[in-house]
């Protein structure tokens, strides 16, 4: 998709997690000028009804769309699987989840046809997964759990702390008598919990990683106009010191400018 002028790519997320899809875009893409929404007085939203899932999407999309964004990121399973039909309805620019891209990438590297799938309550509930899976290919075999504890645990920046271990385990360790080879971590806070996940689940299972699915997926839409290297802009709904802090540990760089919005505010751009 060739563009005329160089706008930005809008990500929003419930929190930090779609943090980790914006460092693979940023390494796949140097060039590109990204503004990220954190809604963190919010999350998670894993939790809440489908109602307020998609009020609280329409709400981030409408404040990055004041940037004049040309593509939107929905850097959050749950409104991926919830809101991203709706969004597309109200939005004429492409307007990308992290269901699709991770449904594929599941089905590429399974050997045995049996995926299980971890994400929030939300995602879960809705299905999304196993059916964008099924629709690339009908026999595969899954399996969902729910893993609620996992985004409170990263966004206190506990990912690698005792407790996490304990909770993994109770979480993961059914899938071990189900013999899946592949789980996908429906969920962008996950991969900041991927080594603690990775210790309980074992060597042997493909971890499919959402942020380096949509990463992938974007080369189909995106094309370098410009040699500059692209600004960066972040923005949350609270917490800015908590989100400076773990922000700069997925990033692996300061973040020295985050500015505070309250959705719903007029915004000056």
């Amino acid at each position: 998709m060739d563009y005329k002028i160089k706008q930005p790519i809008g990500i929003f997320d419930s929190g930090v997690g779609g943090l980790t899809v914006f460092s693979e875009i940023r390494k796949r893409f140097p060039n590109e000028d990204l503004i990220y929404f954190g809604d963190t007085a919010r999350v998670p939203y894993g939790p809440k009804s489908k109602n307020t899932i998609k009020e609280y999407s329409i709400q981030n999309t409408r404040f990055l769309n004041n940037f004049n964004i040309k593509l939107l990121i929905i850097a959050c399973n749950t409104s991926s699987a919830i809101a991203i039909d709706d969004l597309k309805q109200q939005y004429d620019i492409p307007i990308i989840g992290v269901i699709e891209p991770g449904a594929a990438k599941a089905v590429e590297m399974t050997k045995n046809g049996k995926i299980g799938i971890i994400g929030t309550e939300g995602t879960v509930n809705s299905e999304a997964y196993p059916n964008a899976i099924k629709q690339l290919k009908p026999h595969m075999i899954t399996y969902s759990r729910p893993c609620p504890l996992f985004v409170p645990l990263v966004e206190e920046g506990w990912q690698n702390h005792v407790v996490s271990c304990h909770i993994a385990q109770e979480y993961l360790s059914p899938f071990k008598k189900e013999s899946i080879d592949t789980l996908v971590l429906g969920c962008t806070h996950y991969p900041i919990i991927k080594e603690t996940i990775r210790k309980t689940i074992g060597n042997e299972i493909f971890l499919v990683d959402s942020a380096e699915a949509v990463a992938e997926y974007l080369d189909k839409y995106l094309k370098t106009i410009t040699k500059d290297i692209g600004k960066e802009s972040f923005f949350v709904s609270d917490n800015i010191e908590k989100f400076r802090l773990i922000a700069s540990k997925i990033l692996q760089k300061n973040i020295e400018h985050i500015q505070r919005v309250k959705l719903g505010e007029s915004w000056y751009v």
